[in-house]
């Protein structure tokens, strides 16, 4: 089996559980091909036209640790999305549509789309601007962990403007993703974006982690850290209102922006007994979505059941773009863990530091 010789991947992976090491790969027949892949166990193709490596349509990092009580992640280098993340009992945490079938240049429906450079259709590129329907790479030079950190697994991934970007975006960008793992199989992503435009030029983005949580009924969980806020409608022409509930719940479709949210946002599944804990830094807004029965059924990609195991809590910055002259960087991190819901956003420690990078 043929190696790429772009990548020691000893140097670029870390914490990684592999079973075949071999296989960093891309085809040239992008009919047959879905994805740019390495990793784990890999499956041939049986393409007509030559492959410069070997391919997979499986195509993906997977992160996983016994130190870190067998918690898992993947992640997709298409789109650099994060498709799973389960727990020690091997329980999917995140959600994927039951009609998903990994297929480019469509998105990937669930796990965590990366939103950039444009968070819904606010402005004139594609819903959710291009950086889920890129192919990333593995970042040949990561910057440093913090040493208090080395013991994660985690992987660098990087994405660069191209010359279908230009066209229709006329910036020159890097953006860097890490994805990590920790000790307590919490799952970390923390973006670095720069402008790298030679030109003198500044440009504008808005940004999200677009997360898909898996819930057991959606009818049973609640939100809580959004009450009292200020909220954009996206069902009513993004007109402004405050939040008056005590926790939002959910009845009917939803879709807003929590505005100037706190660092924590707490999601209660009250059947499964287990709330996530969303930590972000440099995200002041929070997007909330759930399609509900009938958008449900008009959505190609996502099944008629599927909005009831499926919420969507988005770390963004929407209300305010950023901006970022040559040579800046900006910075966007979010951490989500899974406790019991003995545990509510009232009690868990909103002190908690950020380890950056």
């Amino acid at each position: 089996m043929p190696r790429c010789p772009n990548f020691d991947f000893s140097k670029q992976i870390h914490g990684l559980k592999i079973k075949n090491f071999a296989s960093l790969s891309t085809c040239i027949c992008m009919k047959k091909i879905s994805f740019l892949v390495f990793f784990l166990s890999c499956h041939k193709l049986k393409c007509k036209k030559k492959c410069i490596y070997k391919s997979t349509l499986s195509g993906v990092i997977e992160l996983s640790k016994k130190l870190f009580r067998m918690s898992t992640n993947k992640v997709y280098l298409y789109g650099g999305q994060v498709t799973s993340w389960k727990n020690e009992y091997r329980e999917e945490l995140l959600f994927l549509s039951s009609k998903e079938t990994f297929r480019p240049p469509k998105p990937i429906r669930g796990g965590i789309p990366i939103c950039f450079p444009q968070f819904r259709n606010l402005g004139t590129l594609e819903q959710h601007g291009f950086a889920r329907t890129q192919f990333w790479s593995v970042d040949p030079d990561p910057p440093p962990f913090p040493i208090t950190t080395s013991s994660r697994a985690f992987v660098d991934l990087i994405l660069r403007n191209s010359k279908d970007d230009v066209k229709i975006w006329p910036h020159r960008y890097e953006f860097r993703l890490r994805v990590a793992l920790g000790p307590g199989g919490d799952l970390m992503l923390t973006s670095r974006i720069r402008n790298t435009n030679t030109n003198g030029k500044p440009f504008t983005f808005t940004f999200a982690y677009h997360t898909y949580l898996a819930v057991t009924d959606i009818s049973e969980v609640r939100v809580e850290g959004l009450e009292t806020l200020d909220y954009l409608d996206n069902l009513q022409n993004r007109q402004r209102f405050t939040e008056q509930g005590d926790a939002l719940t959910f009845e009917s479709e939803v879709d807003k922006v929590y505005l100037s949210t706190p660092t924590k946002i707490a999601i209660i599944d009250h059947e499964r007994k287990r709330t996530f804990v969303v930590r972000k830094d440099g995200l002041p807004d929070a997007a909330v979505w759930n399609p509900w029965d009938k958008k449900a059924k008009a959505i190609a990609d996502l099944g008629d059941d599927d909005y009831k195991h499926m919420l969507c809590v988005e770390a963004a910055c929407v209300e305010k773009p950023i901006t970022l002259k040559p040579g800046e960087e900006w910075r966007g991190r979010q951490e989500i863990s899974a406790v019991p819901s003995s545990y509510c956003s009232g009690q868990l420690d909103p002190k908690k530091i950020f380890l950056r990078y």
